[in-house]
C-alpha cells in the first residue's frame, strides 16, 4: 500500500513539473516571438537609448 502511494505521489510531483514547464514555453513563446510585447518594448527602449546618445553626440561635437 505504501509502495503504491509513493509511486502514484512520484507521478504527479512529475505531472505538476511537466505542466509547470509547458507553462513557462508558452509564456516565453508569447513574449519573445517577432511581435510580442517584450519584443516591441524592448526595441523602443533601444531606439530611445541610441537616439539619447546621438543627440548628445551631436551637442559636444557642437560645443567646440
Amino acid at each position: 500500500m505504501l509502495r503504491k502511494l509513493r509511486s502514484r505521489k512520484r507521478g504527479q510531483s512529475t505531472m505538476e513539473y511537466l505542466i509547470l514547464v509547458a507553462g513557462v514555453i508558452a509564456i516565453l513563446i508569447v513574449f519573445l516571438k517577432p511581435s510580442g510585447v517584450f519584443r516591441t518594448a524592448l526595441n523602443s527602449t533601444y531606439q530611445d537609448a541610441s537616439q539619447g546618445m546621438e543627440n548628445m553626440a551631436n551637442r559636444l561635437k557642437g560645443s567646440h
